[in-house]
């Protein structure tokens, strides 16, 4: 990294994004709320962890837990717990993670915050759901897509679903449906004076991104079978291909002057050119695309194609997409206390997100944070 950029990623850790003066009370999860919090931060929001008094700190490759300040308090006592009551009566926001019921167990359920701040917003982030059959059981990402119909829609057509990572469950249908009802409810709050609870479920997260790929089986126009529509691996010009080397490109040309386009670039048959929504030549054309690309490594497709309306894109690994000229061009990495981690997004013209610090190597104490915030 050049001596300017460094000193762009130091300057960046000084501002505050749109999110600035904003309170939240994080207890300590896995998966879909601590990337919540982590997003919550980066835009801004003064972020503040609950986590167990065992809990290890300093580990400076936890880049999810960045930004943050950390209390260790034990839930199970009642003093902490009227600690945490009286952190909450100076927030704007709580974000936990817990199966239904705990919370209120532990005397931190809704009513009893709502008791001390009316006007808080209260995150719920559960796999399942407050309530409803399944609630209180234990799920991860693959079961929550699996039941909301994601994970069959993902595959090759002749073997088992592929789980897509934990983006669409954990990441797609939790964390950004949470910070977004989140978002939403404080920006109500505003003008009720009323906090609300936010019950952000994955599976209903994940129905909700399906929400076009039941409209198209509502007009026929989708197969309910991995690998045999346009966006799923079934369509030959939107997927991937193997090139000279082994590695692999991808092309995504679904207007048909991009099409077009693909066709005389990769010098695909004549009789091939008006074949795209032609199911029954999807087999040849298929064919054909993978014999061209095959033709040049992946670095010279990328001199060919690259910045064409071809619709094209290296298959890169995440290692690799951090050297490529575009990911470099937007900052797509930063430099925070010696380890790279991945910039804040979405950008912000006047208020610009900002990664405030690593994790936290040292635990802070409830009447430091209510200090901080009474300033």
């Amino acid at each position: 990294m050049n001596s300017d950029q460094q000193s762009l990623n130091n300057a960046s850790l000084k501002r505050s994004g749109p999110l600035q003066g904003l309170r939240v009370i994080e207890f300590a999860g896995i998966g879909p709320g601590p990337f919540a919090c982590m997003l919550l931060s980066d835009m801004g929001a003064d972020v503040v962890r609950i986590d167990r008094p065992d809990a290890r700190l300093g580990n400076s490759l936890d880049i999810v837990g960045r930004g943050r300040k950390t209390i260790l308090l034990d839930l199970k006592c009642p003093k902490a717990v009227h600690q945490v009551l009286d952190l909450l009566s100076h927030a704007n926001a709580l974000v936990e993670g817990f199966r239904p019921g705990v919370m209120e167990r532990l005397g931190l359920g809704p009513s009893a915050v709502f008791a001390r701040n009316s006007a808080l917003v209260y995150g719920r982030m559960t796999g399942w759901g407050q309530e409803g059959p399944l609630a209180k059981a234990a799920g991860h990402d693959i079961n929550y897509i699996a039941l909301s119909g994601a994970l069959a829609a993902i595959g090759k057509k002749d073997e088992l679903p592929t789980p897509p990572l934990n983006l669409v469950g954990d990441y797609g249908g939790g964390s950004l449906y949470l910070v977004m009802g989140m978002l939403a409810a404080l920006l109500e709050a505003r003008t009720s004076g009323q906090g609300q609870v936010v019950d952000a479920a994955i599976c209903d997260g994940v129905l909700s991104l399906m929400t076009n790929n039941h409209a198209h089986t509502l007009r026929g126009l989708y197969q309910e079978q991995r690998s045999s529509n346009m966006l799923d691996g079934g369509a030959p010009y939107y997927c991937a291909y193997a090139t000279a080397d082994g590695l692999c490109v991808s092309l995504g040309p679904i207007e048909p002057k991009f099409f077009g386009l693909m066709c005389q670039k990769l010098e695909l048959p004549e009789q091939l050119w008006d074949a795209q929504n032609d199911r029954a030549r999807w087999p040849s054309l298929r064919r054909a695309i993978a014999s061209a690309v095959a033709r040049r490594t992946r670095e010279e497709w990328c001199q060919f194609l690259e910045g064409t309306d071809v619709c094209f894109a290296p298959v890169l690994t995440l290692q690799e997409s951090a050297t490529h000229p575009h990911i470099q061009a937007r900052r797509g990495f930063v430099n925070v206390e010696g380890v790279m981690q991945t910039a804040p997004a979405p950008r912000f013209s006047r208020t610009p997100s900002a990664i405030k610090s690593a994790a936290p190597s040292a635990a802070s104490t409830v009447a430091q944070v209510l200090a901080d915030w009474s300033k």
